[in-house]
């Protein structure tokens, strides 16, 4: 006789997708470099905004936290491991509440979220670069960041509308849930 499990069980596609959704995030982050100024943006971002719509808030938090964490690791930049895990994960669950708590899931909820999450972004990434290296820095980055961020909620904003018009985003849902 089998011993029943009084633990929550996991959904095995879903910890799979989220998993995906990590790996795409450090494939975008740390491959699809676009050079700037004193450093480089990337589509991460991109992936991030997307993987909301996909997952939900609460696993693609964890994705893009793990995802852009890991292409700061891979990519030589150790000293924004933890801001970035905790930063990327932040703008998530400030983008998820208004996709999926105030406006529903529907696309002006993932605008107004990912605009929110973005300035948090931009914001709490400013903060951190005052503390690791100072003012003057952390402000001539502010342009690069800000493209970034654009670049990252315009071009997930385009597969959103693209994926709800063709019934992905509603298929993918149904999968993980």
């Amino acid at each position: 006789m089998e011993a029943q499990n009084t633990k929550k069980s996991v959904n095995v596609k879903s910890l799979c997708f989220t998993a995906l959704m990590a790996a795409l995030i450090f494939v975008f982050t740390y491959t699809f470099k676009i050079p700037l100024g004193t450093g480089y943006t990337h589509l991460g971002d991109a992936v991030i905004f997307l993987s909301i719509a996909l997952l939900g808030s609460k696993k693609s938090s964890l994705a893009a936290g793990i995802g852009a964490a890991l292409g700061d690791l891979v990519g030589g930049y150790a000293q924004w491991i933890a801001p970035t895990f905790f930063i990327k994960l932040i703008m998530v669950l400030i983008c998820g509440v208004f996709a999926e708590k105030v406006i529903k899931k529907k696309l002006p909820g993932y605008i107004i979220g990912a605009v929110l999450g973005g300035l948090f972004q931009i914001g709490a990434y400013t903060v951190v670069k005052v503390i690791l290296f100072d003012k003057a820095y952390a402000f001539t980055t502010l342009p690069e960041l800000i493209i970034q961020t654009v670049v990252g909620i315009v071009a997930a904003l385009v597969f959103i509308a693209i994926f709800n018009n063709t019934k992905v985003t509603e298929k993918l849902r149904k999968m993980v849930d």
